[in-house]
């Protein structure tokens, strides 16, 4: 974990306390300013995990506890691909769509007459 020496204002608390307050955000579904005091503030939760977000903390962390475990054989790596085709509706995207409208409306009685 990102240690706070070199760093202007205060030190770090505890990392311990701090991601198991992230973690039981997430996992209770709470909002931020809801998190219990034993935490410590919801402010420095939070800003800690914005800046372990931003400098990719979490990423090495998730790297690092993946080779771990699959040094130790713990991972079983199977990949399981799903050919499932989801059409959406054509309102559905964003995108304009050119579908002629009244200009092909006028064309079709033009060729007509």
């Amino acid at each position: 974990m990102p240690s706070s020496v070199g760093r202007s204002g205060r030190p770090f608390q505890d990392h311990r306390r701090v991601v198991e307050g992230i973690i039981y955000r997430y996992r209770a579904g709470i909002p931020w300013r809801d998190l219990p005091d034993h935490f410590g503030s919801w402010k420095t939760v939070w800003k800690r995990h914005r800046r372990f977000s931003g400098d990719g903390t979490w990423d090495l962390v998730l790297t690092r506890l993946l080779a771990d475990a699959d040094a130790a054989g713990v991972i079983e790596w199977e990949v399981s691909v799903d050919s499932t085709v989801n059409r959406a509706h054509q309102h559905a995207t964003n995108l304009p769509r050119d579908t002629g409208g009244p200009v092909e409306l006028h064309e079709i009685s033009a060729r007509a007459s």
